[in-house]
């Protein structure tokens, strides 16, 4: 059977934003509102895999994203530690944020010890069981689904 699935992938880190003076992006990088992949103006990202299409619908990263340890947003959260204008021979940047922050997938060891204890993280799940048909329900905002 050939089919032409649509499939979702939802990534780890789509970092894009980051606002003050040793922020690792120029402001004005990324600025525009954080996108959903559909009905935004954010280029959608696509690959292929195994005849199917497969549409990355990560949230990006920005201050305001939700994270599982504190009600405020991540905060600031890309930093600039070395920077070529300052001399450095190359840029570099740290990333710091909660693992329950923003899209993502929870590791099986995140509520079940015993699978902690054995090291069963997201390096250790299938992608093959992550990605899968999809169907794209276009709803304009403030309307009402009427009928399918």
């Amino acid at each position: 059977m050939k089919t032409s699935a649509k499939l979702l992938l939802l990534s780890l880190l789509y970092v894009a934003t980051a606002s003050t003076d040793d922020a690792a992006y120029p402001l004005g990088y990324g600025d525009e509102s954080p996108g959903l992949c559909l009905g935004s103006s954010n280029p959608l990202r696509k690959e292929v895999s195994e005849g199917g299409e497969i549409i990355d619908i990560t949230h990006r990263f920005t201050p305001n994203t939700p994270s599982g340890n504190s009600d405020d947003g991540i905060g600031q959260y890309l930093s600039l530690l070395m920077s070529m204008k300052n001399g450095s021979d190359y840029n570099l940047s740290e990333l710091r944020l909660c693992v329950h922050a923003g899209t993502h997938v929870d590791a099986p060891g995140h509520m079940y010890d015993n699978y902690f204890d054995q090291g069963f993280d997201v390096d250790t799940l299938d992608l093959r069981v992550l990605n899968g048909p999809a169907l794209v329900v276009d709803v304009p905002r403030d309307k009402n689904i009427t009928g399918i």
